[in-house]
């Protein structure tokens, strides 16, 4: 029974520093890519957890022997590592929504919050994928507070080009 709580525990402790530590502890171990998949080190600690709690308790509810809880834990380490590995990779595939580029905020238009000065800096409140962002704006004329503009040129991921909307 020590045999199998010893396994128990020593899977738990590796599930815990696989997930606080990530690929660190393989990197460490000098494995890289090795263990990815099947062998990755959360389903092997599922694995190891199972077969040894599960031993444990066939071992202390029931007559069986050793050999029918090694059986009967492997078998419960195998699901769990089957479904460890089944998580993950459910977990891996979940993709957000793409991150908002440069590009996608030429076009956008909003109310200039502090004016900008001709060939100077101000700031401007646009909207992006729905979301409010305050940006940096460079005009080649000024442009008073709450002035509406039109994003023409994206300088850098903080800054735009900006004129004012012509009605």
């Amino acid at each position: 029974m020590t045999i199998f709580l010893g396994l128990g525990i020593v899977g738990i402790v590796v599930l815990t520093l696989s997930l606080v530590f990530g690929n660190i502890l393989e990197g460490l171990l000098g494995l890289g890519g090795l263990l990815d998949g099947w062998l990755s080190l959360p389903v092997v600690a599922g694995f190891v957890s199972m077969l040894g709690f599960t031993g444990v308790i066939v071992l202390g509810t029931s007559d069986a022997g050793a050999g029918a809880a090694s059986a009967i834990g492997t078998v419960t380490g195998a699901a769990a590592g089957w479904l460890t590995w089944k998580l993950s990779r459910a977990l891996i595939r979940d993709q957000t929504a793409a991150t908002p580029r440069g590009s996608d905020l030429i076009g956008a238009t909003g109310p200039v919050i502090t004016a900008i000065p001709a060939e100077g800096y101000g700031e401007v409140l646009v909207r992006v994928a729905g979301q409010p962002v305050k940006l940096a704006a460079k005009s080649t004329m000024p442009v008073m507070r709450g002035t509406e503009i039109w994003v023409e040129a994206a300088l850098s991921s903080t800054s735009v080009a900006v004129r004012p909307v012509e009605r």
